[in-house]
């Protein structure tokens, strides 16, 4: 399993663009990949709604895992994502 935790920079947080991008994203990779803010966890590849239920704003913290065959891969695609888009 491999993890890393950011910080939303996007003045807008995750709302619907970024939630869809996310999910598209996390639907390259086999392994399982999830985004915990405060206790509550979404999975990035399943639903639009459940990330955007996450409520993330500018400045709060989230925790990516993701664990699965392809997890040093997703880690790597995952974390640029988040740099690049959010």
């Amino acid at each position: 399993m491999k993890k890393f935790e950011y910080t939303i920079k996007d003045e807008m947080g995750i709302h619907a663009r970024p939630a869809g991008m996310l999910a598209k994203e996390g639907k390259k990779y086999e392994s399982k990949i999830t985004i915990t803010k405060e206790g509550r966890t979404a999975e990035a590849s399943k639903l639009l709604m459940a990330l955007m239920s996450l409520a993330v704003k500018c400045g709060q913290t989230v925790e990516v895992q993701i664990e699965g065959s392809d997890e040093e891969a997703a880690y790597e695609g995952m974390k640029s994502f988040f740099e690049a888009n959010l």
